[in-house]
């Protein structure tokens, strides 16, 4: 998603047992989203947990599973910025640029404030000469951010409860499996 990452220390290879690969299946990606880049996220997080049983190996799995969700709406939320950015800067171009406009002129000019905007997203050149035309108009970053959010919000609200919610079964499913070492696993629990 990111790029594959680094560790302070190189990665041990834990590959997952072949009797328990038909638990784990290959991941339904989105768009833009690279197998080898979940591969390497599940594997480190396997050479990190060091799965020592059967139950153990699940609740990696899972844990894997998991961590990809979290990157995964780490990015949607990003991207999801990035597209609301852009209509923060068509409703501020709109305040400026359709006051005091013929009404005959008003839809030809709203076309042209949404092309200006998504000139803003792709152009460098065209995003400074329109935040420096915003800025003489009393739109700085702030103004434009504080828009965003606005706009943003209820969508924002969504992608924070499923982190939350994803970093907390994460945190279960760890907490399980220090208590599955902690009791000597699951089958001396039960003799």
């Amino acid at each position: 998603m990111n790029g594959l990452f680094q560790t302070t220390r190189g990665l041990t290879t834990t590959a997952l047992p072949v009797e328990l690969e038909a638990l784990a299946p290959p991941p339904l990606l989105l768009p833009g989203e690279h197998l080898d880049q979940y591969q390497a996220l599940r594997q480190a997080i396997f050479a990190d947990l060091a799965p020592q049983s059967a139950i153990e190996w699940l609740l990696a799995i899972d844990v894997a599973e998991l961590s990809w969700d979290i990157q995964r709406y780490r990015m949607l939320r990003h991207k999801l910025l990035e597209t609301y950015r852009q209509n923060a800067i068509e409703a501020a171009l709109r305040r400026i640029d359709l006051v005091g406009i013929n009404s005959e002129f008003e839809t030809e000019a709203e076309s042209y404030t949404r092309q200006n905007a998504l000139s803003w997203r792709l152009d460098p050149v065209a995003a400074a000469e329109i935040d420096a035309r915003l800025a003489t108009f009393g739109f700085d970053q702030h103004a434009i951010t504080t828009e965003v959010y606005v706009q943003a919000r209820e969508v924002l609200v969504l992608f924070e409860g499923l982190l939350n919610a994803a970093q907390a079964k994460r945190m279960l499913l760890l907490r399980e499996i220090r208590n599955q070492r902690l009791r000597g696993g699951p089958m001396r629990q039960l003799r």
